[in-house]
């Protein structure tokens, strides 16, 4: 890479292939008084960048609530931490990786969940679940194919390779995933609040240590990639994507956290080398403490040969973290790190003021004011503009046609985003570090916290076809189902961490869907209590134009107190008794139903009540409470229809159900809705408590699924089902 003068930069306009506007550049000299060094406009490019400084995201991200007296830390750190008592707390944190997906999925999804884990551990906290939240095109395409298997073996290999279990998520099909994969992976950990961590380097003269692997040229302008528009010729664009390697980063968690947890006298912050590598974990680390820094480039441990200060800073090589030392400990910290055969090398130290400084090969390359480069971006209040679908939508339902009702039930069980996910998840380890009660017989995923009666819950969601007819209703279904999920599994939801998955926020049309959505999604939390404790940004998702739908990811983490509380949705005893908690109305825009006989979604989202979606919740949960409840499972994609097969598959026992629906109505996906079973002694005090908020169906027994609606009827043999619903997903796949 040949690097350019100061002049050269500002006649060839080279920061504009960089993401630097010409206002942006003006910015940049007026800041530095002068005009930036090639090393220089680079830094100003990654911190600058919407991946590092959300700066079209800020004015939205502002109003979601991050606080409560359950938070311990919100965004602004690693990862968010919640107090979950006895000196006790779980951290958490979700990132996207979704352009390195759509150009490498096997790194790009490896490396994701590799950056996670580091969040996590980087607070102190030890990592215990990973989940994850995939979106892909359709399984026609070969390519598409392609993109599941290696994204599906990067998450596998990264996470099982690290000892931690991949524990739940979720995954759809739409062909508005088709160029450009949604990837999010979240990494759930916990921590003895006393061994909580900063990033942040404070103290003149103490040590700035890079930890970890070598760098190498993967991943150089890897955020500055992640915060453009994709296209055809970005395909190849593989010197964006960062290798991982989970064998280093085993070596290297291990020894960050024996420092943490046996040595903290020797540490004053630690945060892992994410986005935008070198420069974003330094600076920022400055930044929060309110110190400079100074980095001498020619002592970063480098794996390539005659790399450039560029290369150095920007590079985001994985299995890297940042140490801020204290005078006096560093042979201590080497030593430490050697033992774990991970290197541990002195780059600088905390300077007075606020200047960031680097030398290379005994020249100044970069002298910048801390501040410019982490606080001082500019924040866009990009305009709106209602999407031209919503504006002139047809104001009616989908009027679906089932001739064959039977037939229409098994064609729904065979969609790949309701189909078994076995060809996915048992490429998965999910019971290593044997803490894991509960993964696909759960709505949410359930791991035991040892030495203690508590459990949590997790779960990732996101609702992308809902969003896209509705984005505010959507948002707050989003997070009203994570918290169902969670809910329906016995816990009390904590708090979310979230991946803002948009198209660019340049297009009026893409950032009215983020405006609406955070909205939606704000007012949710508030209303369930659950602060937004971390999460990312990720737009800019389309190619050629073609955003995809709008995908907030929720992730939620809950806690069950009580294991008696633990409620999975398979049916338990012949004779129990089937219930559904909710409403059921014919509105099926937006439903799988509607996608899967017209091959897209279209016209005004269903009606959403979301303090209903609160009281139902409630309700469930004064049940749980009370153990009246064998069984309880939330109704999502498929509706009602989908719902009882589900809890038939997880328990082989049968069902009779008997409705005063009709036959359009068991696939409708009206939202604040349950599937329930009870023991038959406890009807009478089950009934006294949900009053007219419960409707008895049927129950349980048999080796068949009968399901009769007002005009048809559902009789199918419940092995033979199974198996063509355990089989459809991998039939597609190969």
């Amino acid at each position: 890479m040949k690097e350019l003068t100061p002049t050269e930069i500002r006649d060839q306009k080279l920061y504009l292939q960089w993401g630097i506007s010409e206002d942006e550049y003006q910015k940049i000299n007026d800041a530095l008084g002068r005009l930036p060094n090639f090393t220089e406009t680079g830094l100003f490019a990654a911190m600058w960048s919407e991946h590092c400084a959300y700066k079209n995201s800020k004015p939205l991200l502002k109003q979601f609530p991050t606080t409560g007296s359950q938070i311990l830390q919100g965004p602004g750190e690693g990862a968010g931490i919640v107090d979950i008592g006895n000196n006790q707390a779980v951290v958490f944190k979700a990132e996207s990786h979704n352009h390195p997906t759509a150009v490498e999925p096997y790194q790009g999804a490896a490396t994701g969940v590799g950056g996670i884990i580091r969040d996590i551990f980087s607070m102190g906290a030890r990592p215990i679940a990973l989940m994850d939240s995939l979106h892909f095109g359709e399984l026609n395409d070969a390519h598409t194919k392609y993109l599941v298997d290696q994204t599906i073996a990067g998450i596998g290999d990264y996470g099982n390779c690290m000892g931690i279990p991949t524990v739940g998520g979720e995954t759809t099909f739409d062909t508005i995933y088709q160029n450009n994969p949604v990837m999010n992976a979240m990494c759930v950990g916990l921590l003895d609040i006393n061994d909580q961590q900063k990033g942040a380097a404070a103290g003149v003269g103490n040590a700035i240590y890079y930890v970890g692997a070598k760098t190498g040229r993967d991943g150089i302008q890897g955020a500055i990639f992640a915060s453009t528009k994709f296209s055809d010729e970005q395909e190849t664009q593989r010197s964006a994507v960062q290798v991982g390697d989970p064998f280093a980063e085993k070596q290297l968690m291990e020894a960050c956290l024996e420092l943490i947890h046996n040595h903290s006298e020797y540490l004053v912050g630690i945060q892992d080398m994410g986005a935008a590598g070198l420069i974003s974990s330094s600076a920022e680390m400055a930044a929060k403490a309110g110190y400079g820094m100074h980095l001498n480039l020619d002592l970063v441990p480098q794996r390539e040969e005659e790399m450039i200060p560029y290369e150095l800073m920007l590079s985001e090589s994985q299995e890297r973290m940042l140490l801020c030392v204290k005078q006096g400990f560093e042979p201590a910290v080497e030593a430490l790190f050697a033992k774990y055969e991970s290197e541990a090398v002195k780059i600088g130290e905390v300077t007075a003021g606020d200047r960031y400084q680097l030398t290379f090969k005994g020249v100044q390359v970069a002298d910048v004011p801390v501040h410019a480069l982490v606080d001082e971006a500019p924040v866009y209040h990009q305009p709106s503009q209602k999407p031209q679908h919503i504006s002139e939508t047809k104001k009616q339902q989908y009027q679906p046609k089932i001739e064959n009702l039977t037939k229409t039930f098994q064609a729904m069980l065979q969609q790949p985003t309701i189909a078994h996910k076995g060809a996915i998840f048992e490429r998965y380890d999910s019971q290593v570090q044997t803490n894991t009660i509960s993964t696909t017989q759960s709505d949410a995923a359930v791991v035991r916290i040892r030495g203690t009666q508590k459990t949590l819950a997790m779960t990732t969601d996101a609702n992308p076809r809902y969003l896209y007819l509705d984005p505010y209703y959507g948002g707050q279904i989003a997070v009203s189902e994570a918290a169902r999920n969670i809910v329906a599994t016995g816990g009390i939801p904590l708090a979310i961490t979230d991946c803002l998955n948009f198209g660019s926020p340049e297009d009026p049309e893409s950032f009215y869907e983020l405006e609406q959505a955070t909205k939606g999604m704000t007012e949710a939390c508030k209303l369930f209590d659950t602060p937004v404790i971390s999460g990312n940004v990720s737009l800019y998702n389309e190619s050629n134009q073609q955003p995809i739908y709008p995908t907030p990811m929720v992730g939620m983490v809950g806690l069950i107190e009580n294991p008696a509380w633990i409620t999975t949705i398979d049916f338990k005893k012949s004779g129990d008794l089937i219930y559904i908690l909710g409403e059921t109305t014919a509105e099926l825009n937006g439903s799988e139903l509607q996608k899967m006989q017209l091959g897209h979604v279209e016209g005004p989202l269903f009606n959403f009540d979301l303090r209903y979606e609160q009281e139902q919740q409630e309700l469930l949960t004064q049940l749980i409470h009370a153990e009246l409840l064998n069984s309880a499972h939330d109704l999502a994609e498929g509706g009602l229809a989908v719902g009882l097969a589900e809890c038939v598959f997880a328990s082989e026992l049968g069902c009779d159900v008997k409705t005063n629906l009709t036959a359009t109505e068991l696939f409708a996906e009206n939202q604040a809705r349950f599937i329930v079973t009870i023991a038959p002694d406890k009807q009478k005090i089950f009934e006294a408590q949900v009053a007219n908020r419960a409707t008895l169906i049927g129950q349980v027994g048999g080796k068949r699924i009968k399901i009769a609606t007002m005009d048809d009827v559902i009789d199918v043999d419940l092995k033979n089902t199974k198996e063509s619903w355990k089989g459809a997903l991998a039939w597609q796949l190969n």
